[in-house]
């Protein structure tokens, strides 16, 4: 009844706003979007600790990092709903963040700065193949089987970040050690997965922001954070503006940094458009072929996303699959985004308190999160050894090697090759060729130097 009610009113009291943002025409109401903008942004407002975390263990300052996540965050979801009319919420990009941290800076050796400089000039990349029109043509190039692949590797990627952090799991020989539960910290992780998984297979609407909350109070209760002697309540924004644009090429060298920058260009192409189409779809604002009306728009502001963050200090910013939360509460337009966004900037003075959430109070999300994406190896055709192996090998040497420029290098490579010896040279895009040769010297590049030193 309300529903109705508010309906009448958008659509009589409101012409203009109903006019802009299609209500009527989409089935919905401003009472309607404004309730599934409450619910997109409790499923994914635990970005704002987890984010900040897993930067946190990088060097980044953690509360500056929360803050400023909020901040993108809020942001571009406004920008979403105002340009593109689209109930996709947006924030910091799981799985990218964790290769910013452990693959860029812990790896690599880049700075934070420069580290994020790699993001604002993928994402600089990625928003002038949309303005050209590019971006289409080369996910086109890539066989379904990869892009899925790299999800998998992604959220694999992130689980093993999760136990590496809980200290369940210790790196060592040869490759990583399993260690009993005999640190409060790695208990602390359990009680934290247990409270998470019944949050969430309970439907708990914030299931996972709160699972983070209830653990940071165990985590005080035995022991394993201590209160700060000094707690400020201002929110920081220090890492505005922190990017370096040269870090990347002075530390890794061009070809090397080329690709770096191109790996992580790609999990962004992936990533926004599988989500974009899933939104779409559960919302029925796609038509029968599966398109996406003005999807150029929310392709731009997803690539700004990019931009955004990286100059913001917080990482690369990507549309959320969590915006199906608020679809299934009726969301249809860019006022639910618009809500989420705003809800985004008032959690900005909550962030302060990151500083007090330990790493073993995120690692079960984390945990959780890198099941759920697992769940596109239900696409990948392991029974065909031209799309099962490649796909394979990028899903482990992702979280395996700290890289995922690894497992996606290896994965295309490994794919134009199959190809070849089996003598279907000609199925393979002309693009995919030039991705292979680029990371066949990318793999080479110490005996190419060696040689050319010689």
């Amino acid at each position: 009844m309300t529903d109705t009610v508010d309906r009448k009113q958008s659509s009589s009291g409101g012409s203009g706003l109903d006019g802009y943002f299609k209500l009527s025409e989409r089935g919905t109401s401003v009472g309607t979007e404004i309730r599934a903008g409450f619910t997109t942004f409790l499923v994914m407002a635990y970005i704002i600790f987890v984010n900040a975390s897993i930067l946190g263990e990088a060097g980044f300052d953690i509360p500056a990092v929360a803050a400023g996540t909020a901040l993108v965050a809020g942001l571009l979801c406004v920008l979403m709903g105002v340009v593109a009319n689209y109930p996709i919420a947006m924030a910091a990009g799981l799985g990218i963040n964790a290769a910013v941290a452990f693959g860029l800076v812990i790896t690599d050796g880049l700075t934070p700065a420069g580290a994020m400089g790699v993001i604002v000039l993928e994402g600089l990349i990625v928003t002038l193949l949309v303005v050209v029109g590019l971006r289409e043509a080369i996910m086109n190039a890539v066989p379904l089987s990869l892009k899925r692949a790299i999800g998998v590797g992604i959220g694999l990627f992130i689980m093993f970040i999760g136990f590496v952090d809980s200290g369940l799991i210790v790196p060592g020989v040869p490759i990583v050690d399993f260690a009993f539960p005999n640190t409060n910290g790695a208990w602390l992780t359990i009680i934290g997965l247990a409270i998470t998984v019944v949050l969430f297979v309970r439907k708990v609407p914030g299931a996972l922001v709160i699972s983070i909350l209830l653990t940071t109070v165990v985590a005080f209760i035995i022991g394993v954070s201590e209160f700060p002697d000094e707690f400020t309540a201002t929110p920081s924004f220090t890492t505005l503006g922190d990017f370096d644009l040269s870090n990347v090429f002075n530390q890794l060298g061009f070809v090397a940094a080329a690709l770096t920058i191109f790996s992580f260009m790609l999990t962004d192409f992936f990533d926004t458009v599988g989500t974009a189409t899933g939104i779409a779809e559960q919302a029925g604002l796609t038509d029968e072929e599966g398109n996406i009306e003005d999807v150029g728009k929310v392709l731009f502001v997803d690539s700004l996303g990019a931009v955004a963050g990286g100059a913001a200090g917080v990482s690369s910013n990507t549309s959320y699959i969590e915006s199906a939360a608020g679809v299934a509460e009726g969301g249809r337009t860019g006022i639910t985004s618009i809500v989420v966004g705003l809800l985004f900037l008032v959690a900005i003075f909550l962030t302060p308190i990151a500083g007090l959430v330990p790493t073993q109070a995120t690692a079960p999300v984390l945990i959780l999160v890198g099941f759920l994406m697992a769940g596109l190896l239900k696409g990948i055709d392991f029974e065909d050894v031209e799309e099962g192996f490649p796909a394979l090998l990028a899903i482990v040497l992702m979280p395996f090697t700290y890289k995922i420029t690894v497992g996606i290098g290896a994965g295309f490579v490994m794919y134009v090759f199959i190809k070849l010896v089996k003598g279907k040279a000609r199925e393979v895009h002309p693009l995919m060729w030039v991705v292979a040769v680029a990371f066949l010297i990318y793999f080479g590049q110490a005996v190419i130097g060696q040689a050319i030193s010689a």
